[in-house]
């Protein structure tokens, strides 16, 4: 047996685990037990993180659309289709009229390729992936406030702290590892404050619980700023020697008074003033959030409400004192770093930045667009009314997690031509027109960067099943065949290549993260030992600023037509569309269905008992799951998973988007519920 080294698909977290490989298959997982995120433990998805790989329903070879049905083809056919049709809806409609949507399951190199194929071969910025659906608020609101839009401090420091505040995030069950360091820091002492509506794992550990109502955030937060201030908790020093723009910021905090924000939030003035006071006098402070602060409408005053709140205690730039978001993929943070996202390339560096430009146009020797191009949900709504005429889909299930899923499946039954490049059949494969079968973790090399800013190799264990390919080996040849040379001996090429063009990544190489434990960027040149907390005596561009932001409420509030507020999210035993974990034997026998939790006391007024079949309709659409009777969701709001087709929470989820980062406002909107079984 041997074991190979390498990083868990799932989660944010980053963990080390080995591949236990017998006679060229896969047959278990193990944990590395000096990997400082996980220190020898895994989650259940960590220990099971091998069985997908070998699932009889991986997609082996390329398939091509005739009729209705899809038949089996060979590679020359398919890239020879592919680079065929998107290059003549190129030149008939323009670049523009494709989009791309890269992934957050993919590697770093993979990530980087597809964004120099989109700009540079297609010649569009139209490329987008999930960041946009879960922090692209975190990248809008902390990059305005810091310069830099990631978690500050490293996850080992979570032991050390004095104070954990967690809003908008259940980690023991989303990041099972960094809830475990969180709950280690209470064995030692720390205080753990909690503000969600709902009663997470988390909170059941929470020396204090704010239940605010969903889509108050920014009052709540606005709320505990008010009292720092008006009882001179403020760290002054901080504030006068590093920040910017205090003074409006502080004339708006005078309209949130504990009991104006009490009317707000329905959280108790004494609670708010007494939080307020914890965390602003306790210096080994770390705040986290989640999905909790950024699916809204106000996702990214959410985040700069949060930047404001260090800030104004002076909790940021030391180790155990940050603000730290904490990322839904494995690899959503290389995926934003590597700029597959429409208005950067990587490193953040702006497609309308001239220089910036110019540089990358020197590398890949090609004109490049000037425009910052469509996110997702722009590219969902170019689709439907034709203005988008193609799309190039790779690790990504729009047709589960994008919201208001009948729109989406609308605009995307529009495209003239879809090509799916995955591990998988899912929803969205089934409208395709190519299907191109992609290489898992497993069977290929690469890099992964995980939510504290961690870069670590991948190390491949078996061969690619079928005739399946890398996804960097697919990209690469359908540029080849689009008649732009994309030639690299090996992911360690790529990753040179994002060195010398990237340089928060400068001096991360292949043969620098041998170890197994990685680098931390920023890592600027080839001797940096890496960064395990930023702005330590600056912010990333210079001065923090204080930004002023004011409460709104929700886009579709609860009314008499849908009196029940609906908030979406994720289980413990699954993960996002399910394409991974549903075909695990072990998660898919212990959370089977979809289930909607329902207070007690709704329940009882609506005739529903435990696994009741009920209706949840919204204004976009109806779903049919079982009923889950529990106090975890306060009264008037439900809870559902996002991860089951059969009832899918996103047919009624609010495609309402935050102005700024256009992310969807996934945690809040309005439905009914009808008894409809026993």
């Amino acid at each position: 047996m041997k074991k190979i080294m390498t990083v868990c698909p799932y989660c944010g977290c980053g963990c080390g685990l080995y591949l236990h490989v017998e006679n060229g298959r896969i047959t278990g997982t193990s944990p590395s037990r000096a990997h400082p995120v996980n220190r020898g433990s895994l989650c259940v998805k960590g220990w099971n993180a091998h069985e997908f790989a070998t699932h009889p329903d991986r997609l082996k070879y390329p398939l091509i659309r005739k009729g209705k049905s899809l038949k089996r083809a060979t590679w020359d056919e398919a890239l020879n289709l592919v680079a065929a049709r998107l290059g003549e809806i190129r030149t008939k409609h323009g670049p523009d009229s494709i989009g791309i949507l890269s992934s957050a399951k993919c590697t770093n190199e993979e990530n980087y390729l597809m964004m120099k194929f989109a700009r540079a071969v297609l010649g569009t910025n139209n490329i987008d992936h999930c960041a946009r659906l879960c922090h692209s608020s975190t990248v809008g609101g902390l990059a305005a406030a810091f310069g830099s839009g990631a978690m500050t401090n490293s996850i080992s420091e979570i032991t050390d702290a004095s104070l954990l505040f967690v809003i908008g995030s259940n980690t023991t069950e989303q990041h099972p590892m960094i809830g475990m360091h969180m709950l280690e820091a209470v064995d030692r002492g720390a205080t753990l404050i909690v503000a969600d509506p709902r009663r997470t794992q988390i909170a059941e550990f929470a020396h204090i619980h704010l239940r605010h109502r969903s889509g108050t955030d920014v009052a709540l937060l606005m709320g505990i700023m008010n009292v720092i201030v008006s009882e001179g908790l403020v760290d002054a020093d901080f504030v006068r020697r590093r920040t910017e723009n205090f003074d409006p910021f502080e004339e708006e905090l005078k309209r949130y008074s504990p009991a104006t924000v009490e009317g707000i939030t329905g959280v108790k003035a004494n609670d708010i003033r007494r939080v307020a006071r914890i965390y602003a006098m306790e210096k080994r402070s770390m705040l986290f959030y989640a999905m909790g602060i950024t699916q809204h409408i106000t996702g990214v005053d959410n985040v700069r409400a949060c930047a404001n709140l260090v800030m104004l205690s002076g909790h940021i730039g030391l180790p155990m004192s940050g603000i730290n978001p904490l990322r839904g993929q494995n690899n959503v943070q290389g995926a934003c770093d590597m700029g597959a996202l429409p208005n950067v390339y990587s490193g953040y560096q702006k497609v309308t930045d001239a220089r910036a430009r110019r540089k990358f146009e020197r590398a890949w020797r090609k004109k490049l667009p000037v425009n910052p191009g469509l996110t997702i949900m722009e590219m969902m709504d170019a689709a439907r009314v034709g203005s988008l005429k193609a799309m190039y889909i790779m690790g990504e299930n729009p047709l589960m997690s994008d919201p208001d899923l009948h729109h989406v499946r609308e605009s995307v039954e529009r495209l003239e031509f879809l090509v799916v490049q995955d591990i998988f059949p899912n929803e969205t494969s089934g409208l395709a027109d190519v299907i191109l079968p992609a290489a898992s973790f497993a069977e290929k090399e690469g890099t992964f960067t995980n939510t504290e800013r961690r870069v670590q190799l991948l190390g491949r264990a078996v061969g690619a099943v079928g005739e399946s390919m890398p996804d960097d080996g697919i990209i690469c040849a359908l540029a080849e065949k689009m008649g732009y040379s994309m030639s690299y001996r090996g992911p360690y090429e790529v990753m040179e290549e994002i060195a010398l063009l990237t340089p928060s990544y400068g001096g991360i190489l292949h043969h620098r993260l041998s170890d197994g434990f990685g680098l931390q960027w920023p890592c600027p040149d080839s001797s940096h030992p890496g960064t395990p907390y930023l702005h330590r005596k600056k912010f990333a561009k210079g001065l923090g600023t204080f930004i002023t932001v004011e409460f709104q409420p929700p886009d579709e509030p609860p009314d008499e037509a849908y009196p029940f507020l609906l908030t979406t999210g994720r289980l413990s035993f699954h993960y996002h569309t399910g394409t991974m974990c549903r075909r695990t034997a072990v998660l898919e026998r212990e959370e089977p269905e979809c289930l909607v939790e329902i207070n007690p006391a709704d329940a009882e007024r609506l005739g529903i008992r435990k696994r009741t079949r009920v209706r949840v309709s919204s204004r976009r659409g109806s779903i049919e799951p079982r009923a889950l009777v529990t106090g975890r969701t306060p009264e008037g709001t439900v809870f559902i998973p996002f991860h089951f087709m059969e009832a899918a929470a996103n047919i009624l989820t609010n495609p309402a988007t935050d102005p700024g980062a256009k992310i969807p406002e996934y945690k809040v909107c309005a439905v009914k519920i009808e008894k409809i079984g026993t």
